[in-house]
């Protein structure tokens, strides 16, 4: 009885003062699960007409797009298929920007210049991710608060357990009689709703905590068997230049030449440009269109173009093991997107769910208080 009770406590102390925390986290997920969606039906630039023609290099785009954003560092070019526009990414951290500029890549045309770091699901996720605090604040906020979110989940299935095994039946499923006073209602909303769901919420928070603690993501991959460096990190070229590529096609077309032939049916490749002069040209191919797990990460000498190994998870996915995948995996099971449209719908119901928790656990103290 007294470890019941103290778990009772340990459950309303922590969720108090972390519940708005929660409940913010969960809505803004719920909304950003399907923004992929909402925004091919609200941005017709993202779009174009497959022409049959062949597609532009990278280079070409490259120098249009930044005609259109003179000064800005370009990290990428990437073509998602025949009938999606083409899209130059340019990021940077300090100053940060981050800007898309969509293409036609059969004929070069920008279609529009997005500023990624503007617009509603920016705010979504802004808060998400810093509960719209500065990141250097709201990163470490969210991430505590998550991590005792994964505290009340496990003292609430403490609590959730009855006391006589008589009840148990109870605790499955709702038993509302007529005339059933409405807190008793609430209370069954809280535990066992929130029972149903606490194992997908588990793995939701877990996941979501994989960004929010290095130590955490350390040893969780590490506890999986994992010997590879989860930070990622340019390979490098040699330093000197041979004549070996000198097809008068620039390091980063032949790549995508390359790119474009091993992998034919790719939902998306997309095209690094170094970033030094001894940088590594990178290239990576999405094998499967929503999602991002089975991505090859490849790099090659800007020289020679020969390929390099790198000892990261961000490589080929042949040579990625369980622990590999696993971390491959994190962002696709925490929208859900492993397992199609209806792990979405999954994911955004679970993040109903929790959203409703912190509310009916308010009421069940403020009735018991008041």
């Amino acid at each position: 009885m007294r470890f019941r009770r103290l778990v009772g406590k340990l459950h309303l102390w922590l969720g108090l003062p972390v519940g708005i925390v929660v409940f913010v986290i969960a809505v803004t997920g719920c909304i950003y699960t399907f923004h992929e969606e909402i925004e091919n039906l609200n941005r017709p630039w993202r779009f174009v007409e497959n022409t049959g023609k062949q597609m532009l290099p990278p280079s070409v785009l490259q120098s249009k797009a930044e005609n259109e954003l003179p000064g800005k560092h370009l990290h990428s070019v990437k073509y998602n298929g025949g009938e999606m526009a083409a899209e130059a990414i340019f990021y940077n951290e300090e100053p940060l920007y981050y800007y898309s500029v969509f293409l036609n890549q059969y004929n070069s045309e920008v279609l529009k210049v997005n500023d990624n770091m503007k617009g509603f699901f920016r705010f979504i996720l802004n808060g998400h991710f810093y509960f719209w605090l500065p990141p250097k604040i709201g990163q470490p906020f969210v991430a505590i608060s998550t991590l005792v979110f994964i505290m009340l989940l496990l003292t609430g299935i403490v609590l959730w357990f009855p006391r006589n095994i008589y009840m148990l039946k109870y605790a499955f499923s709702f038993v509302w009689r007529p005339g059933l006073p409405w807190k008793r209602k609430n209370l069954d909303l809280h535990s066992i709703v929130g029972f149903y769901t606490s194992f997908f919420a588990l793995i939701l928070a877990l996941t979501g905590l994989v960004w929010g603690f290095q130590w955490f993501a350390s040893g969780l991959y590490k506890a999986a068997g994992g010997e590879k460096s989860l930070v990622y990190a340019d390979p490098g070229s040699t330093t000197a230049k041979t004549d070996s590529v000198a097809t008068g096609f620039s390091a980063i077309d032949e790549i995508w030449v390359k790119m474009m032939k091993e992998y034919p049916n790719a939902a998306s490749i997309e095209i690094h440009p170094p970033e030094t002069a001894l940088s590594s040209v990178a290239a990576n191919a999405n094998l499967d269109y929503g999602t991002y797990w089975k991505t090859d990460y490849r790099y090659f000498d800007l020289f020679t173009l020969k390929e390099i190994e790198v000892d990261h998870i961000y490589g080929r996915l042949d040579n990625a093991g369980f622990a590999d995948k696993m971390f491959r995996m994190n962002y696709d099971i925490h929208v859900g997107a492993i397992g199609g449209i209806a792990g979405k719908i999954l994911v955004f119901l679970i993040g109903l769910v929790v959203a409703s928790l912190p509310v009916t656990g308010f009421i069940i103290w403020w009735v018991k208080r008041y």
